[in-house]
């Protein structure tokens, strides 16, 4: 999958949102949850409950890295 969220976790460290609270204020479902935590798709209402909750935009919580030809990431490196 293209989408990283990696950017999500580090900004919810941050703002001291944690998948407990998330689970419990029901602010997104558990299986949205799992999904993003196992790296597939989401809908665009589950990342605009997110940026509600942290008060931010789309970008600031996931990432787009294109995929090398063999289907993989491309190396950030």
């Amino acid at each position: 999958m293209p989408i990283e969220y990696k950017k999500l976790f580090a900004l919810m460290k941050t703002k001291g949102l944690t998948t407990y609270r998330i689970r419990e204020d029901n602010i997104i479902s558990q299986s949205a949850l799992t999904a993003i935590k196992n790296g597939k798709s989401v809908t665009v209402d589950t990342i605009a409950k997110l940026c509600a909750a942290l008060d931010c935009q789309p970008g600031d919580i996931l990432e787009y890295v294109p995929e090398n030809t063999e289907g993989e990431p491309a190396n950030s490196d």
